[in-house]
């Protein structure tokens, strides 16, 4: 990824991994739409192409750099039923401006439009890495637009490792790394305060929010993600998903595995039912009515036996 962004400083091209070399527009195709918020900014994805709208649209918010290509792989696997969309965050790739949007809430205002759906079309969002509190905001911004959230491989500030070692060398190189890694040091170091926003997004949501995440992940602590989902008082329990073995890239792997895992995270289907209403209870002995003989009215006295 590091050599993709230094390749593409030189030779000024977009696309990081370019994605039309490997599959046509059939399969996958870029796409670029208004930003919100009045800001007038462009800003670039990739998504399935689709010949009628499919029941559940995946939305996906990249980590830092943002990098819609590193998702191709996942979203050609995708079925037909399901399509996906994954945007270039503001300040990376192709999208507009050129100067960093470091404000989480800034970045979640720009991405509102993305969560657009189809008429009877159902909206899984699904924030990755720097992008799992964008997309908290995103949900909380927008009620009613998302049906679930996932929080993918989240990172919350505290730094694993590799994430320590990149950030603390990006910084000391700066004015020298190229844009998108520029970008990326200053996000990830400045987030922490900004964590006020999205914790409180968390909260207002009454929507399942879903966390998946690696436990052998050295850039963002799986501790930290769940010591989250614990603290973070929720309408609904946060469910926790622990993958063993598996890093920070989640998307970087098998595409069946993560594509069952989003599957996981879809609400169920309700099934509809009717049933008769109750009707009132009238008896005076356990709730049964009094025996009457045959051919006697009801409400009239029983008649003496023997």
């Amino acid at each position: 990824m590091g050599w993709a962004c230094l390749e593409c400083a030189a030779t000024g091209r977009a696309e990081h991994a370019p994605t039309s070399a490997d599959f046509p527009d059939s399969v996958l195709r870029r796409i670029s739409f208004s930003s919100g918020g009045g800001h007038g900014w462009r800003i670039s994805a990739l998504e399935t192409p689709r010949e009628r709208p499919a029941p559940w649209r995946i939305v996906v918010i990249t980590g830092a750099p943002s990098w819609a290509e590193y998702w191709a792989e996942t979203m050609v696997e995708l079925p037909t039923d399901r399509e996906m969309i994954v945007v270039d965050r503001p300040g990376y790739a192709g999208s507009e401006p050129l100067h960093p949007v470091p404000d989480i809430r800034v970045q979640a205002e720009a991405l509102a439009p993305v969560l657009r759906a189809a008429p009877g079309q159902k909206l899984l969002l699904v924030g990755q890495s720097y992008g799992a509190a964008i997309a908290a905001i995103m949900a909380a911004e927008n009620p009613g637009r998302a049906h679930a959230l996932v929080m993918l491989s989240g990172f919350f500030a505290e730094t694993g490792p590799t994430a320590r070692w990149l950030i603390d060398l990006g910084g000391r190189a700066l004015k020298m790394i190229p844009r998108d890694l520029r970008h990326a040091v200053m996000e990830t170091s400045g987030q922490g305060p900004q964590l006020v926003h999205a914790k409180r997004a968390l909260t207002r949501l009454n929507i399942p929010v879903h966390m998946i995440h690696g436990d052998k992940d050295d850039f963002a602590p799986i501790e930290v993600a769940e010591r989250l989902a614990a603290e973070t008082p929720m309408r609904r329990p946060i469910r926790f998903v622990r993958t063993p073995g598996a890093n920070h890239f989640l998307n970087d792997g098998p595409a069946h595995e993560l594509i069952a895992a989003l599957e996981s995270c879809l609400p169920p289907k309700r099934r509809w039912s009717f049933s008769l209403p109750k009707l009132p209870s009238f008896g005076v002995m356990k709730g049964r009515l009094p025996a009457f003989p045959s051919g006697a009215p009801a409400g009239a006295p029983a008649q003496a036996q023997g």
